[in-house]
């Protein structure tokens, strides 16, 4: 009996094994043939569930084509420009060893450098856009600074001396020429119509590699107040810029020029994907300027200028959240000549939208002195049309950045005596109480400073001490304050807020 109980016992064991085999075979195979193998197209197939079709791969091959004509059509249009610059050194007697600072720090200068002054040559890189087939080539004013020689190396290994034509440090531009015909010069787009998002290609002589492209998109437009240059409207962009890119292209899917590489945003001294460049619209009128007049000429308003802030737009008492408010008009200047006053709140420029300030300082410098513009202003809420004739931006300009228990408390300020007005230079217009000293621990310390002249409370003009205590006393504990004030030379309107 148990002999026949195990016979039936491995049999079901036996039919058994045999199911579990049989259930996991694929389908269509056949029991007892092995499996057919598959190309590695079906396997991928099977394990993610998605095939690439030939439309796809159609799509990705012809952007891939795209993408490298763009970079061959770009490439022979930018340039390795090589500078040398002269320094000089005090020669020591005794050489190099007691030239070092750390030994002359703990030791005194008396071992410093006693003898003459020993020249040095060092070499700098950076890169150049061809703009014209004659030799002209767009770069940065930094590339080319106070530099001896400048040689302009192209793709196909020829080599020029470059001549310096001129520069624009308030943008960072310069133009440098060379000697030669049939340049393969750059098409150059239009940068105001580039949007976020738009693929660009940036081309340049990184770390003295030679001709590199790195690919990004347009991360923002309209850049400002980065601290690079005094007119900025930079676009940011996430393609790889690095040491060595700067003055060479960014361009478009069309191979266009749409600005010009300048500076990077970093911690470490390399790309961490935040680049600028300057629009081609700015680098093309400071490029036409140079190149005709030998020096960039820009338009002037005759104005102090500030963004507005939400404590601004309360006082003045303004519904708008873009324009430039104006701090101060210069006497005899063309805005004055039009009627602008202080307070007036510019939202248009000649039919374009003011942002903030820094936008329009570019309006303004990009226009032609004695070109008549219109603008559109906002005066005690009513809205207001002026035309203005431009005059030319004088060499020195006035400039200035965007203020008994109350906020005024801990502010020490006199009479403006001549004495002091001509100690400090400052002009006759200017009428007031100066600042002599400001408390640390109070509210107004972050916003005034020594020597500032304030000229308005409240709206309310202070010639002297008598109207300074007599609108200072009126001012509740809760109140702020709107201030006009002379600063380092300019106006600007500050407010002092309670903490």
């Amino acid at each position: 009996m148990k002999n026949r109980l195990s016979v039936f016992a491995c049999t079901i064991l036996i039919f058994s094994m045999y199911s579990v085999s049989g259930c996991t075979q694929q389908s269509g195979v056949e029991p007892g043939k092995p499996p057919v193998s598959q190309s590695a197209e079906e396997s991928k197939r099977v394990k993610t569930g998605v095939m690439l079709s030939e439309g796809d791969t159609t799509l990705l091959s012809r952007i891939n084509e795209s993408l490298s004509a763009v970079s061959e059509i770009v490439k022979p249009s930018v340039v390795n420009i090589s500078t040398t610059t002269t320094v000089s050194i005090k020669e020591s007697p005794f050489g190099d060893f007691f030239n070092d600072p750390y030994f002359r720090k703990f030791f005194g200068e008396q071992f410093g450098p006693h003898g003459g002054q020993k020249k040095y040559k060092t070499a700098a890189l950076g890169s150049g856009v061809i703009v014209t087939e004659d030799g002209y080539i767009l770069t940065n004013n930094h590339v080319v600074q106070n530099v001896d020689e400048i040689k302009v190396i192209l793709q196909d290994k020829r080599e020029f001396t470059g001549k310096l034509i001129g520069t624009d440090p308030q943008t960072d531009l310069a133009i440098i020429k060379v000697k030669a015909a049939g340049l393969p010069a750059i098409k150059i787009g239009d940068s105001n119509t580039l949007k976020v998002g738009e693929l660009v290609i940036a081309v340049g002589n990184p770390f003295a590699l030679g001709n590199t492209i790195t690919m990004g998109i347009v991360s923002a437009v309209g850049r400002s107040h980065v601290g690079i240059a005094d007119y900025e409207d930079f676009i940011q962009t996430d393609a790889a810029i690095n040491p060595g890119n700067s003055g060479g292209a960014l361009v478009n899917i069309r191979a266009e020029l749409v600005g010009i590489n300048t500076a990077i945003f970093s911690t470490t001294g390399g790309n961490i994907g935040i680049g600028f460049a300057i629009p081609s619209s700015m680098a093309q009128t400071v490029m036409d300027s140079i190149i005709r007049h030998g020096k960039m000429i820009r338009g002037w308003l005759g104005v102090s200028i500030q963004d507005l802030t939400p404590e601004l737009t309360k006082h003045f008492e303004i519904k708008e959240v873009k324009g430039a408010l104006v701090a101060d008009v210069v006497k005899n200047g063309p805005a004055a000549k039009a009627g602008l006053k202080r307070g007036d709140l510019i939202v248009e420029f000649d039919g374009e939208v003011v942002d903030d300030s820094a936008a329009l300082r570019n309006m303004v410098a990009g226009r032609h002195p004695g070109k008549t513009v219109r603008l559109k202003i906002i005066r005690e809420g009513k809205e207001k049309s002026l035309p203005v004739m431009l005059g030319e931006l004088p060499k020195t300009t006035v400039t200035q950045r965007s203020e008994y228990g109350n906020v005024m408390e801990g502010i020490y300020v006199q009479d403006l005596t001549p004495e002091i007005r001509r100690g400090l230079g400052i002009p006759d217009k200017v009428t007031g109480v100066i600042v002599t000293n400001v408390e640390e621990d109070v509210t107004a310390f972050e916003a005034l400073k020594q020597n500032d002249i304030l000229l308005e409370i409240n709206r309310k003009s202070i010639y002297n001490m008598k109207d300074y205590r007599a609108v200072v006393a009126g001012i509740k504990p809760e109140d702020s304050v709107l201030l006009l004030v002379y600063r380092e030379g300019g106006f600007i309107y500050v407010t002092i807020s309670p903490s």
